[in-house]
């Protein structure tokens, strides 16, 4: 999209040991994040079998790579999501997680949160995220955890909220982000690509940065 780009990871993420319930046990498999393909293991190769619904297109992209067939990529909001397949029928629930997630529920649904892997916050801003902000960087906020993350990393390393723009992928990860900021803006919808066309634009405008870290 012609921008550049720092990518600074907020979080360090790790697999869990889990133990693989019966898959008979459940008519649906609920996948919220990317990380529970990539860090799950291969006990979720027991479940490729199930209606498999995933929040956005990217980890929709990972539960193909893992083996499920057809996999749903349903809106960017797991509580959209529920509603979709409670109206197509699931009843029981299987949803792999972090261990830092929301406990999504449904009155027809019997969901069942199971942590696979864990995302554990990062003591300071990489040296590169730090310096890019300093500059006017655009900064983009994925979620409300990362939001507060982003908001004491930055008070931690000197930096002035009020020199700082930021995208955020719904009003919630803006919120949490705090007060302060030079700009905060919100997504369209919750999915990444209207995150990007979001900061696209702001950084089309006057006075914004070409450069946005995420």
């Amino acid at each position: 999209m012609g921008m550049g780009r720092v990518v600074a990871p907020l979080f360090e993420v790790r697999p869990l040991g889990w133990e693989a319930p019966d898959p008979s046990g459940f008519d649906g498999l609920l996948l919220t994040s990317a990380n529970a393909l990539r860090h799950g293991g291969p006990g979720l190769a027991r479940y490729t079998s199930l209606p498999c619904y995933c929040v956005g297109e990217a980890t929709a992209a990972e539960a193909r790579k893992a083996g499920f067939v057809a996999p749903r990529a349903g809106p960017g909001d797991g509580g959209a999501l529920l509603r979709i397949m409670a109206d197509e029928g699931i009843r029981n629930v299987l949803h792999p997680c972090g261990t830092d997630h929301v406990a999504l529920e449904h009155p027809a649904l019997a969901i069942s949160h199971l942590p696979v892997y864990a995302a554990e916050a990062v003591e300071r801003l990489p040296g590169e995220a730090a310096q890019a902000l300093r500059s006017g960087a655009l900064a983009l906020v994925h979620s409300p955890r990362a939001g507060r993350l982003l908001g004491e990393l930055a008070d931690a390393a000197g930096l002035r909220r009020g020199s700082i723009r930021i995208a955020a992928i719904s009003p919630a990860a803006a919120e949490a982000a705090g007060e302060g900021w030079a700009l905060k803006a919100v997504a369209a919808a919750p999915r990444d690509q209207a995150l990007l066309e979001l900061a696209a634009k702001l950084c089309n405008n006057a006075g914004v940065s070409g450069t946005g870290l995420a």
